[in-house]
């Protein structure tokens, strides 16, 4: 038998070594630390109301945009490139608000008057990531929903207002996206009537704007009234109400969208998300 040379052992030494090296620069290359901005969350939202004020007192919440500001998602794996883009919408919402000093409506911002058009809050570039400038129309029109083809976003998503779902009090993550998307859309499609319902003594559907009144969503979710309804069938039990919806023998009827804005300061004046 032979053995291996001193030579050849050194060699293979070194490759292990470096390998060993090299390893957690590419595991850590995988994900985006989004635990500022997590802790912010649990300690600023409350059943989907924000307390603008500490965010905009924090410090820590300018950091962690600097740190998405700088990032590049592209390195990430799929579900931690959409859960870093939801938390940048989010966060970058958040911040767009504060900029402006907005109490009353998001649409207030950059809002158009007489006969000067202005562009709306959505279209502000002031969102950035990988050291590119986005508006957050952008952020949501160009690149999650053509990107990622996932319904469930919407649910996600939270535009500073009543109407939407209720921002969630934890940042998205990779590992539990799954997960935290799934419990977005139970909240919003089961426990807040006021946005959607399903009357069975009148086989009617009361759906938010979300799903048959915005732009075209409506395609995300299959594209008719009666595809929504089997869509957010999967978050009813067996029951009357599962079964409408997945029969599409109903009429589906758009709530009411309130553009409130979705602050504390308005939950303490009585104003609740389901209101």
């Amino acid at each position: 038998m032979a053995f291996p040379s001193i030579f050849t052992m050194r060699s293979r030494l070194v490759r292990v070594s470096m390998i060993a090296l090299l390893a957690p620069a590419a595991t850590g290359a995988q994900a985006f630390d989004h635990t500022p901005f997590d802790n912010l969350l649990k300690a600023h939202v409350a059943d989907g109301m924000v307390d603008y004020g500490a965010f905009a007192r924090a410090p820590e919440f300018p950091r962690y945009l600097a740190s998405v500001a700088a990032f590049d998602p592209a390195k990430l794996s799929r579900d931690e490139q959409l859960a870093f883009w939801i938390n940048a919408y989010n966060a970058y919402t958040i911040q767009l608000i504060n900029k402006h000093n907005e109490k009353v409506s998001i649409r207030n911002i950059n809002k158009s008057i007489g006969f000067v058009k202005a562009y709306g809050p959505w279209k502000e570039k002031l969102a950035i990531v990988g050291g590119k400038a986005y508006g957050l129309d952008e952020i949501e029109q160009d690149i999650i929903r053509p990107t990622y083809k996932e319904p469930r976003i919407h649910f996600a998503l939270v535009c500073a207002a009543m109407g939407c779902p209720p921002l969630r009090n934890e940042a998205f993550t990779g590992a539990r996206l799954e997960a935290q998307l799934e419990d977005q859309g139970r909240v919003f499609v089961t426990k807040q009537p006021s946005k959607n319902r399903v009357d069975l003594a009148n086989k009617t559907v009361y759906l938010s704007p979300v799903f048959i009144g915005f732009r075209d969503y409506i395609k995300d979710f299959g594209g008719s009234e009666s595809a929504v309804g089997k869509y957010i069938a999967r978050y009813f039990a067996d029951g009357p109400e599962k079964q409408l919806l997945l029969s599409g023998a109903f009429k589906a009827k758009e709530t009411f969208y309130d553009w409130t804005l979705n602050s504390q300061e308005n939950a303490r004046a009585g104003k609740k998300p389901t209101d």
